[in-house]
């Protein structure tokens, strides 16, 4: 009797953490970039930088964001910025590019995990802690909660915030980055920036 519970109990866990991975590939989000290539009522019809194109359901009151550039000189301590960074041969984390938030977006996503903007990148959402000038650029000493993580920014790194856009800026030819989730029906946006006043998304 008891190797039988024991077996039901087995199988019970199991079924339990596969339900639990199936759900956490349901809702782990999908991020999207490339270049529009159309838009209508419903669909963001898209060119993946793979070449590949991908159709991205969206709402008639979907919102949608830009980007504007900023100085690397204004980054301060005290901001909240979030960063795809790489690894340099010497160890070092270098950024690929920096999104400095608004003040009402303080603690986005914060942490340090893995990325997708190139191979083995990783974002890190953080306090600025200080900041150092040096040859390579400026290093930003940076604090989340569970860790802390040294960056590089070297001058010529894509430094921006976020702006204001609206659906009518989602043009044919305009690069955008696309958060979206994984339905039944297909992709579906929950977060849309995309390139305006020649700014593209760098994230």
């Amino acid at each position: 009797m008891t190797i039988i519970h024991n077996t039901v109990r087995f199988i019970a866990v199991a079924a339990l953490l596969a339900s639990a991975a199936v759900q956490a590939q349901q809702t782990a989000p999908v991020r999207v970039r490339g270049e529009i290539i159309s838009v209508d009522a419903t669909t963001l019809t898209v060119r993946h930088t793979s070449g590949e194109t991908v159709k991205i359901s969206i709402t008639p009151d979907q919102g949608v964001g830009a980007v504007k550039n900023v100085k690397l000189a204004d980054i301060k301590k005290g901001a909240f910025i979030g960063t795809a960074t790489k690894l340099a041969p010497d160890g070092k984390h270098v950024a690929i590019e920096v999104l400095v938030f608004p003040e009402s977006g303080r603690g986005t996503n914060e942490g340090h995990y893995a990325w997708d903007l190139l191979p083995g990148s990783m974002m890190t959402n953080a306090n600025v802690e200080t900041v150092m000038s040096g040859v390579e650029g400026r290093t930003l000493h940076l604090s989340y909660k569970g860790g802390s993580k040294d960056v590089v920014v070297p001058e010529n790194t894509p430094v921006v915030t976020l702006a204001p856009a609206t659906r009518a800026d989602l043009i044919a030819g305009k690069k955008v980055f696309v958060v979206a989730k994984d339905t039944p029906l297909g992709l579906s946006a929950t977060r849309i920036v995309v390139e305006k006043d020649g700014v593209a998304p760098p994230m």
